[in-house]
């Protein structure tokens, strides 16, 4: 991270478990159709748990990418506020969250939670073994990048859009 904090985007996810792959994805689309600032670092986080806890304290701003389950239909955007995030047993953010969950109470506990701190995903489809997303959240990837470029924006960071070269 930037010595002085900056705004972090960690990508969540397991990408040998179909739709558990939405946030390296989502990330993957960011790097690829947005130009970002130095001051956003962009980072993989897989399924890192608790290891992700210095990346977050270290974050003024945290943007949360992953697959959230929120009972909507398969590849629906899901946007979750700081507020509205699981920091506790007992309700489900993801397939994975057990240590995310974890993760985001140690910080609270600890007064390290940025309080611009937000999740951006889809609904997952199908979780199971398989390297594949399905064809709902594959078409959502996109709309889920400009929900994180809007928001980055929405910060103060000057992202724009990557030309797209003319084949």
């Amino acid at each position: 991270m930037p010595e002085t904090g900056g705004t972090l985007v960690l990508g969540l996810g397991n990408p040998l478990m179909t739709d558990d792959g939405i946030g390296l994805a989502v990330l993957a689309r960011v790097q690829a159709g947005w130009r970002t600032p130095p001051e956003v670092e962009l980072v993989d986080g897989g399924t890192w748990g608790m290891n992700l806890l210095h990346l977050i304290e270290g974050a003024e701003q945290l943007v949360l990418v992953d697959a959230i389950r929120a009972g909507r239909p398969g590849g629906s955007l899901v946007i979750m506020e700081r507020d509205e995030l699981p920091r506790y047993l007992g309700l489900k953010l993801s397939p994975h969250q057990i240590d995310l969950r974890e993760v985001l109470a140690l910080a609270e506990v600890r007064g390290t939670l940025p309080d611009r701190t937000v999740a951006i995903g889809l609904e997952p489809a199908v979780i199971e073994l398989g390297t594949a997303l399905s064809p709902a959240v594959e078409g959502g990837l996109d709309a889920a990048a400009a929900a994180v470029a809007e928001r980055l924006t929405a910060w103060g960071h000057d992202c724009s859009p990557l030309a797209v070269a003319n084949a």
